[in-house]
């Protein structure tokens, strides 16, 4: 049978239920990984034409957690960033995201951007689900097509984050 959105945020809410903390997150993580493993989710999810490349599916009214569907066609990147004062979790759907992980060596200050400088970088391949807690940094890129689900621990939208760039 198929794992539906109704399925996965009751699942995630029992999660946060049991432990709002790190414990909690890791077991949302592994629902998110069932999610972007189970074809009927992500083509119930990401095979809309049209779609837009962050969709709203879930927010939780009592934790505040969103669960989105994120579609992105072609090459694209982002510059190094957290998530501000939210924790996320990123699970790989289709396609592969280059992950790099950052250090911070300066932190923004004046309105001039943080330093980062690289600690790694790895694939996430459909899947795959890896979590970045508050102040975790990092940079994804995608060389073609690809359809993430992600998990914040609050709805980003609007809220103010600092701004990174790579150390020369």
């Amino acid at each position: 049978m198929a794992y539906t959105l109704e399925q996965l945020s009751a699942d995630c809410h029992a999660a946060m239920a049991a432990d709002n903390g790190p414990a909690g997150r890791e077991k949302v993580r592994d629902y998110i990984s069932v999610a972007c493993g189970d074809s009927a989710f992500v083509a119930e999810h990401f095979e809309n034409p049209g779609q837009e490349e962050r969709q709203l599916l879930y927010e939780d009214p009592e934790f505040n957690f969103c669960i989105l569907a994120h579609s992105y066609n072609g090459a694209k990147g982002s510059n190094p960033h957290d998530h501000g004062p939210s924790w996320a979790i990123y699970g790989q759907a289709v396609g592969e995201t280059i992950m790099t992980d950052w250090e911070c060596i300066q932190k923004p200050a004046g309105g001039n951007p943080g330093k980062v400088r690289r600690v790694k970088e790895y694939r996430l391949k459909p899947g795959d689900a890896y979590i970045y807690n508050e102040g975790d940094l990092h940079s994804p890129s995608r060389e073609n097509d690809t359809r993430l689900i992600r998990v914040e621990g609050q709805n980003l939208i609007g809220v103010k984050r600092d701004k990174y760039e790579v150390a020369s």
